[in-house]
């Protein structure tokens, strides 16, 4: 058997791993598919657990299909990588605090915010580490997520951009967002209560050191932009900082780094929320939906 860190052959071919998981990757840019192994048994095995780990650290993204798996056990395998965080909009299932139910049907309204690109909870000062999602229930065509490979969108910006942006800090609302739809006195509440959110447009990785672009549909503007090297005249700062942000917010939209991912009842997917963006495609209507998630708390962003 091959270590832990034994990377895929390049003809895309399976690697196999000391627990004997196969690893397939999904595309060239980002995720990979294991077999051959159980996320029940890995919710009692904190061995097994760090090797996925390290498998989703790799890749950023990972699914298992055909998963038996509790809700007691999708807690418990995802508190190995963090304690669970709730949702202060969505809410929690009310005997396993952190697990957040996303049901969709018929007469759901449209959630603006899970099909747009976006890397989950940057509106808080310590966004969420990763999340473990399970399909309860999925339409026989439609409902698929994609993700996207924010390393590589920050490798492939031209040279003069990731100049310009190397220092830049940007903020990130959940009062504009979550909260937009919200009166007044509810989204005031829900700004009082999380803050908008201040990082760097570029993050650094804690496991990897790469460098991810890290600005997506909760950001709302730069924080340092106006200053005498952007800004000849007061004009300038507006459409120069827009249209900056809006371009570095369109990268995830590249095909070249991203994947897509058509669910079948039992599959999980687990991604790793510091170095992805994601986006849940809304075609399915009337047909229903069922997704459970765990989120992981996370560290603050450098």
């Amino acid at each position: 058997m091959g270590s832990m860190n034994q990377p895929a052959p390049s003809n895309g071919a399976p690697a196999v791993l000391t627990r004997g998981i196969q690893v397939h990757p999904v595309t060239c840019a980002i995720g990979a598919e294991l077999r051959q192994v159980s996320l029940a048994e890995a919710s009692r095995d904190a061995g097994l657990a760090a090797e996925i780990r390290a498998l989703l650290v790799k890749h950023k993204v990972l699914f298992f299909r055909q998963q038996e798996l509790t809700r007691a056990e999708h807690v418990a395998f995802a508190r190995y990588f963090g304690e669970l965080e709730d949702h202060p909009v969505v809410g929690s299932d009310p005997e396993h605090p952190g697990l957040v139910r996303i049901y969709k049907n018929p007469d759901t309204p449209v959630d603006r915010y899970e099909n747009s690109w976006h890397t989950d909870a940057t509106w808080r000062e310590k966004p969420p580490f990763g999340c473990v999602l399970r399909c309860v229930e999925c339409p026989p065509v439609g409902g698929d997520t994609m993700w996207a490979n924010m390393a590589l969108a920050f490798e492939k910006l031209p040279a003069h951009i990731r100049q310009q942006i190397a220092g830049l800090r940007a903020r990130h609302s959940i009062e504009a967002t979550f909260g937009a739809a919200m009166p007044i006195e509810k989204r005031l509440a829900l700004k009082a209560q999380f803050p908008d959110a201040e990082h760097p447009v570029v993050r650094t990785h804690p496991d990897t050191g790469e460098k991810i672009l890290f600005v997506n549909g909760f950001t709302t503007h730069f924080t340092n932009f106006h200053t005498p090297a952007n800004v000849r005249y007061g004009q300038d700062y507006q459409p120069g900082a827009a249209m900056l942000l809006a371009y570095l917010v369109s990268q995830a939209q590249i095909p070249e780094y991203q994947l897509r991912w058509r669910w079948q009842p039992g599959d999980v997917a687990m991604w790793d929320n510091r170095s992805t963006q994601h986006y849940a495609v809304m075609d399915y209507p009337p047909c229903h939906r069922k997704m459970e998630r765990a989120g992981i708390v996370g560290e603050a962003v450098f």
